[in-house]
């Protein structure tokens, strides 16, 4: 009698996560599978964001077939000509987007059981492989969970991104951000007190922050004062 040992499965190679063909190849393996959920991390860096990118008719199509996907990416990626904003506007996408200004590495992870991301020890993030160890798997999936639970969803983010273009609100996202005195904050922009609080009130309840410093600090964690907002508004 021959005695049969089982064959681990062998690890898929890795690739240059700015080789779009690459890229492509391998997420779409994982997307032909998918039964349940999509779960989308797109890197911050837009040189690696690009690949990602051009994957959103893929991923779009996912969503129509029942799939629930979800993708998470920075606003510096979100302004991106022709890219997640356009195809947002246009209603194009038919799933959810939310934008957080957190650093971002790039990850697809599908039904919770097999992902594409980062790999080996190297740390710069320039290669990337599928993963389907359950452990790891369920690791990053629990990491895009706590990441999704804190990002804004992208219309959130678009009306508040309208809302702080105005030179006076951004002024005021100035002081508080600095922890100035609401009256410190008042006289050195050159308003009342009374209308100054009132801005406040109004960014605190929009941003979620139970304080003004918090308010400040929000509004830069959410890149609601970064310079790609100006070309969200444009």
């Amino acid at each position: 009698m021959t005695l049969h040992r089982s064959i681990p499965p062998q690890p898929s190679p890795m690739v240059l996560v700015t080789d779009g063909v690459a890229v492509a190849q391998a997420v779409g393996r994982l997307l032909a599978g998918a039964k349940y959920s999509v779960s989308v991390i797109v890197p911050g860096d837009l040189e690696r964001a690009r690949p990602m990118l051009a994957m959103m008719g893929r991923f779009a199509a996912v969503a129509k077939s029942g799939v629930t996907v979800r993708l998470l990416c920075t606003p510096q990626v979100l302004a991106v000509p022709h890219g997640v904003l356009a195809a947002v506007r246009t209603g194009q996408l038919g799933f959810d987007v939310r934008v957080t200004d957190a650093e971002l590495h790039g990850t697809v992870i599908v039904d919770g059981k097999a992902a594409f991301g980062r790999s080996g020890p190297e740390r710069d993030g320039r290669y990337a492989t599928v993963n389907t160890d359950l452990a790891s798997v369920r690791a990053l999936y629990l990491m895009f969970a706590g990441a999704w639970g804190s990002a804004m969803p992208v219309h959130e983010h678009l009306r508040l991104a309208e809302r702080l273009r105005s030179d006076s609100m951004r002024v005021i996202l100035e002081r508080l951000s600095e922890g100035h005195t609401d009256d410190v904050a008042a006289k050195k922009i050159q308003i009342s007190l009374r209308t100054y609080r009132r801005h406040v009130a109004t960014i605190m309840r929009d941003v979620g922050a139970s304080s003004r410093f918090q308010a400040g600090v929000r509004a830069v964690e959410l890149g609601l004062l970064s310079a790609a907002d100006r070309e969200l508004v444009d």
